[in-house]
């Protein structure tokens, strides 16, 4: 049985019992989230910040996550508790940062108590940007990003996963980049990490297509969030710890990444938090495995295109066809 039909299967095994704590098609249809429970990583700015209250105003209970809560007084984290008083939402914020296991696991453990049971979606947020030339990144700067940006998703999917694997449903969803497929000079580093996300999540998505559960990718473009702010903090440090050799070989990239982490975007940022909303939204079975969101998709509709070609004449017959097939868009 592929996916889609493992989950109509599941549906009607379950509905019966999970009814009481779920919204009805009625409910569902008026704002789409209604009644789903979503756990979001790295709601302190940015996309996570955004989607955390666009979220909660569409009357899903919503888990937000960051890391240094300080008791609930991070002024991040206040910020969305009164806005969640003020507007009467179905808000929380718990304490998660994504590159300690303890935290991670009691963080989404935490987050499951408040839905009750498993997540209906989780979203792996939380990231940094980094800039700069490849030779520059030793190698604790570069772990620092992929323990970030990779292994945090991985750390936040493997204690989730298994709740939504009993209960045969569930939404993983992944923020990547336009940069998880197309490479850039200067800014290697940060494309490696989200490359090993799309990699990571794509097999995910097969692997878990016998569990009735999900995984989608969601390819963002250039928008102004703090992102690439803090990127900015970043690489000024990779420099201070860069050697003088290396620095004035590499002056002109330099320059170039600095640019980079510097650009100005009048996108809206809230494109994100629309589109997976729509995503959530979406009837299982029926979600994309990959959303590339920018006004501007030309790229990385067509890298994603090439791709999906190539991986439906190696995986669309023999052992894994059923598994292709239930999660080809």
């Amino acid at each position: 049985m592929n996916r889609r039909e493992l989950i109509g299967a599941a549906a009607v095994l379950t509905g019966a019992a999970l009814a009481p704590s779920r919204a009805s098609a009625a409910d569902a249809g008026a704002g789409g989230l209604a009644g789903k429970s979503v756990l979001i990583t790295g709601t302190s700015s940015g996309f996570g910040r955004l989607a955390a209250l666009h979220f909660a105003r569409s009357a899903a209970t919503v888990i937000a996550s960051m890391r240094n809560l300080k008791g609930g007084k991070r002024a991040e984290a206040q910020e969305l508790l009164d806005v969640a008083s003020t507007e009467k939402l179905k808000l929380s914020v718990v304490d998660i940062d994504v590159t300690r296991d303890d935290q991670v696991a009691a963080g989404v453990a935490k987050a499951e108590k408040i839905a009750g049971g498993a997540l209906d979606a989780v979203i792996n947020n939380a990231g940094i940007g980094v800039g700069g030339p490849a030779e520059m990144y030793d190698m604790a700067s570069l772990q620092r990003a992929f323990d970030v940006n990779f292994f945090g998703y991985q750390r936040v999917a493997r204690a989730a996963l298994p709740k939504m694997r009993a209960r045969r449903e569930g939404l993983m969803v992944q923020i990547s980049s336009q940069l998880g497929r197309l490479v850039l000079p200067n800014i290697g580093a940060y494309c490696a990490t989200k490359f090993a996300v799309e990699a990571m999540f794509e097999a995910m998505a097969y692997e878990l297509a016998p569990f009735g559960v999900e995984a989608t990718i969601i390819q963002p473009g250039g928008y102004p969030t703090k992102i690439w702010e803090n990127g900015a903090r970043y690489f000024e440090t990779l420099l201070e710890s860069a050697d003088e050799e290396r620095k004035t070989a590499y002056a002109g990239h330099i320059d170039m990444a600095s640019g980079m982490l510097g650009g100005v975007y009048e996108t809206d940022p809230m494109d994100v938090p629309r589109a997976i909303a729509e995503i959530i939204a979406l009837p299982p079975g029926k979600r994309p495995l990959r959303k590339p969101v920018h006004p501007n998709i030309q790229a990385s509709g067509a890298l994603n295109a090439a791709h999906k070609e190539v991986q439906a004449a190696v995986l669309g017959q023999g052992a894994y066809k059923s598994w292709h097939d239930a999660v080809t868009d």
